[in-house]
């Protein structure tokens, strides 16, 4: 069978990486997060001092830039790939909300941009790969041959990461995380590098009124239709 690439862009918190989970293990491909990736990176930057008053050391990220290692690996403790940064497995620590607002500090750097643009493309290079992001299906596989955009109302996506983070023992206001999801929505669309906007061959999704099961068979079917006309080609 003929295998594609999936490129699911959208805003944060409105269920890009639960669907991209669900398409890439019933399909049986592999599934990538890019997200992950900057969350990794703006831990490095808050583990080594390079963020003081709220305001990033630019010039000391880039120092350090080459020598940051990020990979996705099998936990044999959770059975799940999980995000390493330079060897340590970091996948809780990089979804807490004090990383999520240090994400919007990192991920405007255009060198942090390409270092991890050229990263996601070498996972990608085989296809059979779902990725999900900001700028996938814009510059990280603009020629993939599935592009969904996610979004939802901005108050749908805060309930839902206030009821994640609470569930995970987070001790964090709906107020805090209800701004931070308004902060990045602006951050991801205002940056000059690669900010967040819709392909135009895109399939938008709005998923505030729907279930996650309903999302997930409304996204099978637009992935099923373009493998059967792969299929014939």
């Amino acid at each position: 069978m003929n295998r594609i690439t999936i490129a699911i862009d959208g805003f944060s918190s409105c269920g890009k990486s639960t669907l991209a989970k669900q398409l890439a293990q019933h399909l049986g491909y592999v599934y990538i997060d890019s997200g992950a990736m900057y969350r990794a990176v703006a831990l490095f930057v808050m583990e080594n001092g390079l963020v003081v008053d709220g305001r990033l050391d630019e010039d000391g990220l880039l120092g350090e830039l080459d020598g940051i290692d990020i990979r996705f690996q099998h936990d044999p403790m959770t059975d799940k790939s999980a995000t390493y940064l330079n060897g340590r497995n970091v996948e809780q620590e990089i979804r807490t909300l004090e990383v999520s607002n240090h994400v919007t500090l990192v991920s405007p750097v255009p060198e942090v941009r390409a270092k991890l643009v050229k990263l996601q493309q070498a996972f990608g290079r085989e296809k059979g790969v779902v990725m999900d992001g900001r700028d996938i299906g814009t510059v990280v596989f603009p020629d993939a041959e599935v592009k969904l955009y996610m979004t939802a109302r901005p108050e749908v996506r805060a309930q839902r990461r206030f009821h994640e983070l609470r569930l995970k023992g987070s001790d964090v206001s709906f107020a805090e995380v209800e701004a931070n999801i308004h902060q990045r929505d602006l951050d991801d669309t205002t940056r000059k590098a690669d900010p967040l906007t819709k392909a135009a061959d895109a399939i938008e999704i709005d998923n505030s009124d729907i279930t996650a099961e309903q999302q997930f068979r409304k996204a099978l079917d637009i992935v099923l239709g373009v493998l059967a006309q792969v299929g014939q080609e």
